[in-house]
Order: C-alpha cells, then sequence, then structure tokens
C-alpha cells in the first residue's frame, strides 16, 4: 500500500523511521557525548521531515518551523550541552542503563502497542498520517522511558527534549503545524528549559559532587 505514495511521502515515512531508530539508539548509548550528538541528528531529521511537510501541504510557515528546529535542537542545544560536560569534566563518563536489553526489548513493545493504539483510526485517515502518528507516539513513550531508566541528569533531560521531539513531530505530521505564534512559544520554552537545565547541572554537582539523580534519594532519605 506505502508503494503507491508519491515519492515525498514515501520519503517523509523513511525519515520518520529513522527517527525512531535514534530513539532506540538513545537507549542503548553509554557515552554521554555520543547521546548529544544522537539528539542532534534527531533534531535534523525532525527538521527535513517538517520541510518535507511543507513542500506535501503547501504550508509555508513550516519551513520557518524547519529552520528554527536546526537553530535550536541542531546547533544551540546540543553545543550548550557539550559546553556544559565539558566544564562539569563528565564529557568521558558512562551513562549506562540496568540492564540494556530489557529496556530495548520493553521499547519495542512500546512501539507496537502505539502501532495497536493507532490502528483504530485507519479508516478515517491516510495511511501517511496512520503511521506517522504512530511513529510520534512511539518516540514520545521512549522518550519517557529513557527519562524512566536513566540515573545521569544529562541523559534525562535529553530524554526530556527526545519527548518533546516526538510531540512536534505529531503536530507537524498530523495536523501540518501548529499556528506560528505557537510554535514560537514552544521554541521559547525550549530554549529557556535548556538554559535551566544547565544551571541545575552546575547546582547539582556543587551540592552532592555528581549529576547521579539516584544520590538525591539517598541524600533525602538521610535527612529523614
Amino acid at each position: 500500500m506505502l508503494a503507491f505514495l508519491p515519492l515525498y511521502q514515501q520519503a517523509i515515512l523513511s525519515l520518520a523511521a529513522m527517527i525512531l531508530f535514534t530513539s532506540f539508539v538513545l537507549l542503548a548509548q553509554n557515552g554521554v557525548l555520543a547521546i548529544i550528538h544522537v539528539f542532534a541528528w534527531q533534531g535534523l531529521l525532525v527538521a527535513v521531515t517538517t520541510a518535507f511537510v511543507a513542500f506535501d501541504s503547501g504550508a509555508g510557515h513550516l519551513y520557518f518551523s524547519a529552520l528554527m528546529t536546526i537553530t535550536l535542537k541542531v546547533i544551540f542545544i546540543p553545543w550548550l550541552l557539550h559546553r556544559l560536560v565539558r566544564r562539569l569534566g563528565i564529557d568521558r563518563e558512562t551513562h549506562s542503563v540496568e540492564r540494556p536489553a530489557r529496556v530495548l526489548m520493553s521499547a519495542a513493545a512500546l512501539v507496537v502497542f502505539c502501532y495497536y493504539v493507532a490502528q483504530p483510526i485507519q479508516q478515517y485517515s491516510a495511511a501517511l498520517t496512520r503511521n506517522t502518528i504512530a511513529i510520534s507516539m512511539s518516540v514520545v513513550m521512549l522518550g519517557m522511558l529513557m527519562l524512566i531508566t536513566r540515573r545521569k541528569a544529562v541523559s534525562q533531560v535529553i530524554g526530556f527534549m527526545s519527548l518533546e521531539n516526538g510531540l512536534f513531530f505529531a503536530a507537524v505530521s498530523a495536523t501540518h503545524g501548529m499556528p506560528m505564534f505557537v510554535e514560537l512559544g514552544i521554541a521559547f520554552d525550549v530554549l529557556v528549559a535548556a538554559v535551566i537545565f544547565g544551571v541545575f547541572f552546575f547546582h547539582i554537582r556543587d551540592s552532592i559532587d555528581s549529576l547521579d539523580v539516584g544520590q538525591l534519594n539517598r541524600l533525602a532519605e538521610r535527612d529523614e
């Protein structure tokens, strides 16, 4: 069925599959710099997909959204995180996850679940919309899984940003974008969040000499 879609719609679905693949790579990565680089690639794929959707729908403002995504999620935020981890001296740290095989199997199960949830809308939407909704839901769920399974603050922030990528991709692919002032507001919120997270990293490091959020739980237990 997908073979009968126009070439640019097939390209959108291929890019969507690559975005989902980067979510799996984020879950599997251990090096903090590698996680940042994969997030930058995911942002680039989201931006390119946005440009293709703009071409498909004729929504010119989506080209600006694609440019804004490249500026924030491909250039500025990865650069900011890269600089922070080097200043904190954690660029060589490993952010491993316990039972990685179980985490990846759980991620695959979540993708199957998202496709199952999206299946009832097949009679109301085209194949392109149905698949992109399922994939965007999967990216959101895998971002939440990364938030749950990672213990380092930097990895959790990137999981949060990846989750936001899934939400943005859902808005772009399913509704051909949001009003411009809404997109600008979201972009500003993401920018402010990135700066606040940077300050948050330094405060955690100064307080407990580590960015392992598990140490915060142990600190609270000692205070009690």
